[in-house]
């Protein structure tokens, strides 16, 4: 294990291998209409979405189809079709879920959208526009956005972050929005200052991205419609887990959230900057939330790319698009290689928050099973929150059923440092996610 990989920072700073080389500097590509979409019914923080529609209904693009009452985001459906009814679809992460179905008209036109200004709707509309879009954090957490955004009476904000570091390694869905779409995400970050009713945003990127770094200035200095907002980007220090939401805000600030509060509690609000894409295009294009940019990468699959897909895609159908996988293909995994989750087969949908499917070869992930904990310590020195993810992982193994509080897994953020890092290769992010289910159900009860 090198020097390198043990480096420490006072809010973590391990290096994993970035392995963004195969993708960065790709633009995205807009793949074909698929044959069908399945809609997962809960893909944000919040209570399950409920369907509109019915068996043999017809919907177009754009078209909402399922809602919700409190928390949470509705779906829209991102093809013309056919409602084929609710289904179970394989989710990476909790097995059988409820998703709509629909059956795509291969004949039918993709819908367009126009510009209108934004700026002469009230707070109030811009909240409505965004809660309708359904727009969920885009970074990973889905939570819904207009939600985050109506901050209560009485809570001081006075600077609004977009996270743009994108520390997770092969991912770059993020890097090609920061590209391609500087301006919508200056408009979007406007939109929430408006809404925040304060002038500063900081747009945090990792100086690994100097294409995203020079657009996004590019943008701010043309922008000839500032209205007193001051927008600035903060390049910052390579380092890994900078994307999480503690270490961005430490890194452009040098505030640290108290443990079990908000950041608004330290005058924070803090989104990803494909977030605040997705914002510009709610309020000024009046365009839900239905597709994204989606980064297949790593050398099992034969043609790596950024791609525009339609949520609800089938991963298999877009493998297929892309010529499909290699014969060294040893593990898929949905998200990053440190906070990703390894499947068992292609046919899972892509959701909201889906940024990236990995398909990694023999020579890219050790495969060997995992060994006994050795107590090194490796894995505490490393916690950016400075937990045990030793404990933790000895406490599940001894059979749960423990209160998982007395570890402060509530803190975790599931970086992946930890198993990083062990040289016994343990899967410390999958105990922790699994004694953070075991908190949930104790609180519940």
């Amino acid at each position: 294990m090198s020097a390198e990989t043990l480096a420490t920072f006072p809010m973590g700073g391990i290096h994993p291998r970035e392995s963004k080389e195969l993708t960065e500097k790709l633009p995205s590509e807009v793949m074909p209409t698929p044959s069908r979409i399945r809609l997962f019914l809960k893909q944000h923080v919040g209570g399950p979405a409920k369907p509109l529609v019915k068996k043999k209904d017809k919907v177009s693009e754009g078209d909402l189809v399922a809602s919700v009452e409190r928390l949470g985001a509705p779906l829209h459906s991102g093809v013309t079709g056919t409602v084929k009814g609710v289904q179970n679809a394989l989710h990476p992460l909790v097995g059988n879920a409820s998703a709509l179905v629909i059956a795509t008209d291969p004949e039918a036109s993709p819908r367009s959208y126009e510009p209108v200004d934004w700026t002469n709707f009230s707070r109030e509309e811009l909240i409505a526009k965004i809660k309708d879009a359904g727009v969920v954090g885009l970074g990973g957490a889905g939570f819904p956005v207009g939600f985050k955004l109506d901050v209560k009476p009485g809570v001081k904000i006075d600077t609004l972050i977009l996270n743009g570091a994108e520390c997770e390694p092969y991912l770059t869905s993020d890097n090609r929005v920061m590209v391609e779409y500087p301006k919508d995400i200056v408009e979007g970050a406007k939109v929430m200052l408006k809404i925040l009713g304060i002038d500063y945003c900081a747009i945090g990127i990792e100086n690994n991205k100097p294409e995203a770094i020079e657009a996004l200035n590019k943008a701010i200095a043309e922008d000839t419609s500032k209205n007193g907002y001051n927008i600035v980007v903060k390049p910052l220090k390579v380092k890994y887990p900078q994307g999480s939401a503690d270490q961005i805000m430490q890194s452009v600030t040098g505030r640290d959230r108290p443990s079990g509060v908000r950041s608004s509690v330290i005058g924070i609000i803090l989104q990803n900057v494909y977030t605040t894409k997705a914002t510009y295009d709610a309020v000024a294009l009046g365009k839900p939330l239905y597709e994204r940019i989606v980064t297949f990468t790593g050398k099992g699959i034969k043609r790596p790319a950024n791609v525009m897909v339609k949520v609800g895609t089938s991963i298999s159908e877009v493998v297929d698009y892309l010529g499909g996988t290699t014969p060294d293909l040893a593990k898929v995994i949905a998200g990053g290689p440190m906070m990703g989750f390894a499947v068992s087969t292609l046919d899972i949908p892509i959701t909201k928050t889906t940024s990236g499917v990995l398909f990694l070869a023999e020579d890219e992930i050790d495969t060997q099973p995992h060994l006994p904990c050795v107590s090194c310590g490796f894995c505490v020195d490393v916690c950016p929150m400075g937990l045990e993810p030793n404990e933790v992982s000895r406490y599940i193994e001894a059979g749960r059923g423990a209160d998982t509080e007395e570890f402060g897994v509530d803190d975790c953020f599931l970086c992946g440092s930890c198993a990083y890092v062990c040289p016994a290769k343990r899967p410390l992010v999958q105990f922790m996610t699994l004694a953070k289910n075991d908190l949930r159900k104790a609180k519940k009860k």
